[in-house]
């Protein structure tokens, strides 16, 4: 990769192996990775969050992890600015920045541009939450083409995210989603991408975040949840919805088994992968997608695909 004015992206789903392939990239091509993980930019919860260790980086630069506190909230246009400035950075010393993530909705805004929506209020937000959480993707889709039939072209039937932002939005502003993301621009040329998706077989990715999950336990998940709840986060906060946090903390009072938390944990992070997936088909049909269980292949693969 000769041109400098490049941005390699590194998607997939939890427990892929993409921070491996990051770190080798960067070697490769003169790299600096920047995180493009939602829960991993918290400082107080490293283990839970599976944060690169202080060896990796040690091995190469790292930026946008472990920077704000669980106290404050972070939004993806604050992430957007932030990775911006981080990428312009790293191209003035000649380098090439390598953002690698899970977040989705991280690398469309990056991408494709961040829609300028109106602030929704929390009573509308954490209504359309409510309602969904009662009547379930299927119903709650069906109730959203009623409200707004055009969100047939634009949101998968399988997205709640998606679903509800669009609910949302349409019940505050009475204007579709798909106006707003009309008038969406990216920041960066969209030629200055190269996209890669580590397409994970399903069946092997779930034994690998079985691994993972009792890892965690192994490096003291339980006392980093311990520390967290002194500080008495506030539960509409991002950082409270943390995969483990709430099963860690219903084993510390009591209400459920170690190894029952540890079975809830591993059974949310499938869901988690498994909706990682679903937005992949969704929005990231452009993206290069690449797979080897050997991090050598995969790293052949993917020189393959950015040369």
């Amino acid at each position: 990769m000769q041109h400098k004015k490049k941005v390699i992206l590194i998607a997939g789903p939890t427990a892929s192996g993409k921070s491996k392939l990051a770190i080798k990239l960067a070697k490769h091509v003169n790299g600096e990775i920047v995180n493009a993980d939602s829960m991993q930019v918290y400082k107080e919860i490293c283990i839970l969050t599976s944060r690169p260790n202080i060896q990796d980086e040690k091995i190469i630069k790292h930026h946008l992890y472990g920077f704000r506190s669980v106290k404050k909230n972070y939004s993806t246009g604050l992430w957007v600015e932030n990775v911006v400035k981080n990428i312009k950075q790293i191209w003035k010393k000649g380098k090439i920045p390598i953002i690698v993530g899970g977040t989705g909705l991280y690398f469309k805004a990056l991408t494709d541009g961040l829609s300028k929506i109106p602030n929704i209020p929390n009573t509308i937000r954490d209504s359309t939450r409510k309602l969904h959480k009662k009547i379930g993707q299927n119903n709650f889709f069906k109730r959203l083409l009623k409200l707004d039939p055009s969100c047939k072209k634009f949101v998968l039937s399988t997205d709640p995210q998606r679903s509800m932002r669009a609910y949302e939005v349409k019940k505050f502003t009475n204007k579709s989603l798909s106006k707003f993301m009309k008038k969406t621009k990216p920041k960066l040329k969209k030629s200055t991408f190269v996209k890669l998706f580590i397409n994970f077989p399903r069946d092997l990715l779930n034994k690998n975040i079985e691994k993972r999950v009792e890892i965690m336990f192994h490096k003291g998940a339980v006392e980093e949840v311990k520390k967290f709840k002194k500080m008495k986060i506030k539960k509409n906060l991002p950082a409270s919805k943390i995969i483990g946090v709430r099963e860690i903390e219903d084993y510390l009072i009591g209400k459920i088994t170690l190894s029952k938390s540890q079975e809830l944990i591993k059974q949310r992070t499938r869901q988690y992968a498994k909706r990682q997936f679903t937005w992949a088909r969704g929005h990231m049909k452009s993206w290069e997608m690449i797979y080897s269980a050997n991090i050598d292949d995969l790293y052949k693969k993917a020189i393959n695909k950015i040369s």
